[in-house]
């Protein structure tokens, strides 16, 4: 089984620490426009306009001009974490500032990108943020801030933890145990003994809305979750094995549930800390659920009906607003899922 559970890390009943839950890698929404928010873009998905500018990143003097550049913003990040700040009218932004502001780094300084309008994005990774004189910025993580913040911002800030993680947990050499160096701009660690070049990981993992016959949705419960919190079922795709067998074989080990047809909708990335969500619908060809006990503690098929009355309860609480989970419960569901507040 390649599922793996942590209560903080997920949004998919089956998926880990290092999955969770997902979403768009088009910019685009998960559905049509009709109503159920199905036309906005999934959360994290790169839709704030930035050019990665990737053919920037060996070029030394290059990336020393832009450094250099007044117009060029950087921000901070540590352990997952940036300063965000909001400005009273519902409006929040990481905190930004010019590089002859930022702290000083030597090595773990990572180009960003390029907005439309030419300004050069860059993340300092540091052991502690920055302290701030005023009272407005505060720091977060990008569960909170990725639903906060704005296009580029959510961007910005999921491309700079998902370096930050990889450069925390991969300073050596895999080949022969050197430490290694960071290069091209931090998307890249080069092993000066052996030479080996080591990229940032990325782990593909699956996502899924199962339905039946009968249309009703199948929603599981992690053994970690609180009490009430049901998502789709996630677990990560085994070497040589395809995504569409990936969702099968996922179903039958959490729920025992038999999948026929299996259908993409959207990708998400999900740096927490370095997983790529593929999101997909699957029709079930049994409705009999056999939980594993181990990762689902239960799992129980909803109709609409069921699903609408269990949220006014308060008997079931959606999938976090963060993940593809809910944008694939919302894609069946016909309407924006209950948030608090809402």
């Amino acid at each position: 089984m390649t599922t793996r559970t942590d209560s903080t890390a997920t949004s998919g009943a089956g998926a880990d620490a290092r999955a969770g839950s997902p979403a768009d890698g088009t910019g685009t929404g998960t559905g049509t426009g009709d109503g159920t928010g199905e036309d906005r873009p999934i959360s994290l998905t790169p839709t704030g306009g930035i050019d990665r500018a990737a053919h920037h990143r060996m070029d030394e003097a290059w990336l020393a001009a832009a450094w250099s550049h007044p117009t060029t913003r950087v921000f901070v990040v540590s352990g997952g974490q940036a300063l965000i700040e909001e400005d009273g009218e519902g409006s929040t932004e990481l905190v930004m500032m010019p590089s002859f502001d930022a702290p000083f780094t030597e090595a773990h300084r990572y180009f960003l990108g390029v907005d439309a309008e030419g300004i050069r994005y860059f993340a300092l990774q540091k052991d502690a943020l920055p302290g701030r004189m005023d009272d407005i910025a505060r720091p977060a993580g990008l569960r909170e801030a990725g639903v906060l913040l704005g296009p580029r911002d959510a961007e910005l800030m999921a491309h700079a933890v998902g370096l930050e993680n990889w450069q925390r947990t991969h300073r050596f050499c895999s080949r022969c145990g050197e430490r290694t160096v960071i290069a091209a701009a931090g998307h890249l660690r080069r092993c000066p003994a052996c030479g080996a070049e080591h990229y940032p990981r990325t782990d593909p993992a699956v996502i899924m809305l199962v339905t039946d016959e009968k249309d009703r949705a199948l929603l599981g419960r992690q053994v970690h979750w609180p009490e009430g919190r049901f998502s789709t079922l996630a677990g990560f795709v085994e070497p040589g094995e395809s995504l569409e067998a990936a969702v099968v074989r996922e179903v039958a080990e959490e729920a025992g549930v038999t999948v026929g047809s299996v259908d993409y909708v959207a990708s998400q990335p999900w740096p927490f800390p370095a997983s790529l969500m593929l999101g997909f619908m699957a029709r079930a060809t049994s409705p009999e659920i056999r939980v594993d006990g181990d990762e689902i503690e239960e799992a129980r098929w909803f109709s609409r009906e069921d699903l609408r009355d269990a949220f006014a309860s308060g008997e079931v609480l959606p999938p976090s607003g963060i993940s593809i989970a809910s944008r694939l419960v919302e894609h069946w569901y016909g309407e924006p899922l209950p948030r608090p507040g809402r």
